[in-house]
C-alpha cells in the first residue's frame, strides 16, 4: 500500500521522496556541473590561451589550451553543426525524461548528462567561428585526450546510466523483472 501520494512502491526506494525530489536533484547537478564547466573554460581562456602547457602530474595530466571544433578527439571537425544539433536534441530528451525520475542514480546521472551537454553546447553556441560552429574550450591533458569538465560530467554520466540500466533500475525507480 502506497503511504502518501507520490510515495515509492519500490522496497529500496527512498520512503516518501518524490518525484519532485528527485528533479531538484536532477536540476542541482545540473546547474552546479554547468557552471563549474563554464567557470573552468573560462579561466582557461584567461590563464592558459597562449602559453605552455602546465604540468601537474609528469606524464600523467597537465593544462594545454585548444580549442577543439569536433567531438571526442577532436572526431567530426567538419560536422560542428550536426554536433550542435545531436546536443540540442539530447538537452530537450533528457529535460522531458526527468519529469518521471524517481530514482537517485538516474537523477545524478540525468543531471551530468544535461550538464555535459549543455556545458559543450553552450561553447558551440557562444564561442568562435560562429553560432552552432563554435570550438569548445578544452584544456584537461589526460595524455592522449585533452577534455574539459563537461568531459568528465558525460563519462560519469555513461558511467552511471550504464550501471542503473545493467541493474535494471528504470527511471521511475521500478526494477526490470528477471527472466
Amino acid at each position: 500500500m502506497q503511504a502518501a501520494r507520490g510515495a515509492s512502491l519500490s522496497p529500496g526506494d527512498d520512503h516518501g521522496a518524490t518525484t519532485r525530489t528527485y528533479v531538484r536533484l536532477f536540476a542541482g547537478v545540473a546547474v552546479l556541473a554547468f557552471v563549474l564547466d563554464q567557470v573552468t573554460k573560462i579561466v582557461a581562456v584567461e590563464k592558459l590561451q597562449g602559453r605552455d602547457s602546465i604540468e601537474l602530474v609528469p606524464g600523467l595530466l597537465s593544462l594545454s589550451f585548444l580549442r577543439n571544433p569536433g567531438a571526442a578527439l577532436s572526431t567530426g571537425a567538419g560536422f560542428t553543426l550536426v554536433l550542435s544539433l545531436v546536443a540540442i536534441a539530447v538537452c530537450v530528451g533528457v529535460v522531458r525524461a526527468a519529469s518521471r525520475l524517481r530514482d537517485r542514480g538516474w537523477a545524478v546521472g540525468l543531471g551530468l548528462l544535461l550538464a555535459g551537454a549543455l556545458g559543450n553546447l553552450a561553447d558551440r553556441i557562444f564561442r568562435e567561428p560562429s553560432p552552432l560552429k563554435g570550438h569548445v574550450v578544452d584544456f584537461i591533458d589526460y595524455g592522449p585526450f585533452v577534455g574539459n569538465v563537461a568531459d568528465i560530467a558525460l563519462t560519469f554520466a555513461a558511467l552511471i546510466i550504464v550501471w542503473r540500466a545493467w541493474r535494471g533500475v528504470r527511471l521511475d525507480g521500478t526494477r526490470e523483472e528477471k527472466s
